[in-house]
This record gives C-alpha cells, structure tokens and sequence, in this order.
C-alpha cells in the first residue's frame, strides 16, 4: 500500500458566525456531515469546548446523534471529550446509547483538558485538585463500563455495558502520547494548534505503544486546519477568520466566528502575526494544487494513519465545496 492511502476525516466545532445563530451552526455541521460522506470521508468529529461564543458543540454527545441521524455510514464521535470534566459511568452510558443508536459507527475521543476557562471549568463542577494520575484511573473506569461483564461488577453503564465503542486518545503533548502508547489505543494529534510537539509524541507513541484488546499495533491522526478554494488568494481570504479567531483566543476576546477579511495588515501586531504563523504552520491553505502538494509533504514527513481536518470557515457553501475539493485532492493523492 502507498503511504498517500490514508482515510480522511473531518474535525467540527460547529461555529457560530457572528451573523448566525446557534440552530443554523448545528445545522451546517449536519450538512457538512452529508457532503462529508458523499466524499468518502472517514469519519466525523465534534470537540468539546464551554463558554465560547463561536462554538456550539458543548453538549458533544447530542450533537454526535444529530450527525448520525442525518448519515448513513461515516463514522461520528467525539474530538474529543474532555473526561476530567465527567463521570467516567455517565459517559459510558451517553456514548453507550449512542451505539445502541448508530451501531459500529460511534467513535469516543477522549482529552484531559478543560476545555473552557477555570471559571468554566469550575461551574462544570470538575474537581479542580484532581491529580493528573486520576486521568488513567478515569479511562480504565470507562473501559470497565463499556467492555463485557467482568465477575463480582457492582456498577453497571446500561446502556453502555459491552457496547465496546473504541476509544481514542487526544493531545497535544508527549504525556498524551505516552499514555496512549501504554493503554494500547488510538492517538490523535493537535497539530492542527499545537504544532512543535508533533514527530517528537509520534515517535515515542509508536515506540513504546503496546498492542491491546482494541489495537493490535500503532494507529496515529493528526489534525490539520484545511481551507480549499478555486485560488490561492481566495482560500487566504476564506482563512483569515482562523486568524482572526486565534488573535481573539491570544487577547482573550471570547465572539462569534468572524467573517472574513481582506487583509489582516492593521489588525494583528507582529508578535501575533509570527505567533499565530507558527502556531497554523501546518493548515493546508490554497488550491487544489497548492494544498495537494502540502497534504503530500506533511504525510511523508510523518508517516501517519489518518489526516483530520478541521474546516472553520465562515460561509457554508465556501466550507462544503473545501469538503469536496480536499476530497479530490486526497484522491488524486492515492
């Protein structure tokens, strides 16, 4: 097999735009999703995020179902949720039900961040003293619940129990890497925001990954910002929302996705300038040719499974047709 013959999956954090509401965000994830699996992508995730303006998937587990309801078969699930702010039993038996819903279709990627601000995170009522070593001990808790019946259990995820939806483990950092190379599971990437860790937590997931029931060998994502259009100059243009969300994230300016711009020169200082390059160095911005040959060069540099996507851009039929342009792309590539 050709290294190139990678699935393809979508990231969505379902923005609000400043000139829409939260109905029209869910809905143009729904239609993403549709346009999505036309295109023979993989699957579909949904992030949890809290308090933000310019994000409607809070309430992941929900939005998950009304992507499933609209598909067939893509594969839909979480990118992911932030399980220090749960109980382990109570997402076994959303992501539970969800596979009694959707069957071999759920998929439930798990992160330790909030998610949210510390305010946030408090009002969620997370227990901000837990020790990072509670992670683990959270996941294996989850594991239990959603594997088959073990003698003398006590506690029950109905549904949930030996529904065995697979886990995933997401990061941004070598710890997340190195967990999930000890537990034997999946790994996904930030690299889409958080780029300087990505060959180093690639290479220690893969050398100290130990096969497991779900894995038998390493699989590793990573996650990529991709905005396709007919031009160069117009896919810069559809990208400078990401910009412009990410100077409101450095200023701590919480708004709706904004709309796009035509030059960001007056609105972003130097430092952010160079910070916020960095920080997108590897978004996949341009045309079809343009960004077939980054999506060629970043796969051979890091020799992944999979590529997720993330498509934050403002108008829906700009964001469907890069859907179906990288799509293209992918495939030519294969």
């Amino acid at each position: 097999m050709s290294p190139l013959m990678i699935p393809l999956s979508l990231l969505d954090l379902a923005p609000i735009c400043s000139d829409g509401s939260i109905t029209q965000a869910l809905d143009n994830s729904r239609r993403m999703a549709i346009v999505a699996e036309q295109h023979a992508y993989k699957r579909i995730w949904l992030a949890e995020h809290h308090g933000m303006l310019g994000v409607a998937s809070s309430a992941t587990s929900l939005a998950i179902s009304h992507i499933a309801a609209a598909t067939q078969h893509i594969r839909v699930g979480s990118g992911g949720i932030m399980l220090p702010n749960h109980s382990p039993l109570v997402i076994a038996e959303q992501f539970g039900t969800l596979e009694a819903l959707y069957p071999g279709r759920i998929d439930l990627g798990l992160g330790r961040a909030p998610g949210s601000d510390m305010a946030t995170a408090n009002a969620l009522r997370r227990d901000m003293n837990a020790s990072v070593d509670d992670y683990p001990r959270n996941i294996r808790e989850l594991q239990t619940y959603l594997g088959p019946q073990q003698a003398g259990q006590k506690i029950f995820a109905v549904p949930g129990q030996n529904s065995n939806v697979p886990l995933w483990l997401l990061g941004s950092s070598l710890y997340s890497a190195q967990l999930a190379a000890s537990m034997g599971l999946p790994y996904s990437f930030a690299s889409h925001f958080a780029p300087d860790q990505l060959h180093d937590a690639i290479s220690v997931y893969r050398h100290h990954f130990q096969a497991s029931a779900q894995c038998a060998k390493p699989f590793v994502s990573a996650g990529l910002m991709a905005v396709v259009a007919q031009t160069d100059e117009q896919a810069q243009f559809l990208f400078s929302s990401v910009q412009q969300q990410f100077i409101n994230l450095r200023r701590g300016v919480n708004q709706p996705f904004q709309a796009p711009i035509d030059s960001m020169n007056g609105l972003w200082s130097e430092p952010e300038r160079v910070m916020i390059n960095h920080t997108l160095q590897y978004a996949l911005v341009g045309s079809q040719a343009t960004v077939k040959a980054k999506l060629a060069n970043f796969v051979a540099a890091t020799k992944v499974d999979e590529v997720i996507v993330s498509m934050p851009i403002y108008d829906i039929d700009a964001r469907l047709n890069s859907v179906a342009l990288l799509a293209e792309c992918m495939a030519q590539l294969n």
